[in-house]
């Protein structure tokens, strides 16, 4: 299985430390953020890596090269303007092949095993969902079973971490287009499956959270 990282976003709300930075190649624990990511889905056995980006992307491909470093091959796909996650996603297809393929937000950190990952032949896409944090608690999605429904109760907050099929974007034009409608369509029709995952996971969206995770890693031992 091949593997995407996205890390095409501006990061915003990490301002001022990614005027500079991108902000995959924040550091938290001693380690660039990307950088678990890498590991963990080097430790599954995915080695074929796809990383898209636009803000400040030159450092990142310095950064990671050819991923050798990792033991894993990375090819990028860069975006001029970040083209959202449905276009980035889009946009790599050539590099990610016919057969269903991992995505994982790289402004994410999370235990999530990749390996135990698995969808349906018939689905079109398979998300992790997690607790909704404290920023999004109305969160995204409802399970029942292991299907996931746009409405419903409880509702979840998904993760970044989902399995897709390359025909899920089935009819969509190169550009900047959200991941969500193309899921809630899928969702309509019975063909995404999901698991509530109960174990670490942390959204790194803010420059509080980053230093909440470095003290959490720092810590670890």
């Amino acid at each position: 299985m091949k593997a995407m990282i996205l890390a095409a976003g501006r990061g915003n709300r990490m301002r001022p430390l990614t005027d500079h930075t991108p902000k995959p190649l924040l550091r938290a624990g001693g380690k660039p953020l990307i950088a678990y990511h890498i590991e963990r889905l080097a430790g599954a056995g995915i080695r074929d890596l796809v990383i898209n980006h636009a803000h400040l992307g030159a450092q990142i491909e310095q950064a990671l090269g050819d991923g050798s470093e990792f033991g894993v091959s990375i090819r990028y796909s860069p975006e001029a303007e970040a083209l959202e996650t449905g276009g980035g996603i889009f946009n790599a297809l050539s590099l990610l092949g016919d057969a269903p393929f991992l995505v994982v937000n790289g402004d994410v950190w999370t235990d999530i095993d990749p390996a135990r990952l698995q969808m349906r032949a018939t689905d079109l896409a398979y998300l992790v969902l997690v607790d909704n944090p404290p920023h999004n608690p109305s969160g995204d999605f409802a399970l029942t079973g292991d299907r996931v429904q746009p409405e419903g109760s409880p509702k979840l907050t998904f993760s970044g971490v989902g399995l897709y099929d390359p025909k899920l974007f089935d009819g969509c034009q190169p550009g900047a287009f959200p991941l969500a409608p193309l899921l809630r369509d899928a969702m309509a029709k019975g063909k995404v499956g999901g698991q509530h995952h109960r174990g670490q996971w942390l959204d790194i969206g803010t420059p509080e959270r980053l230093a909440e995770l470095d003290l959490r890693l720092t810590h670890a031992d």
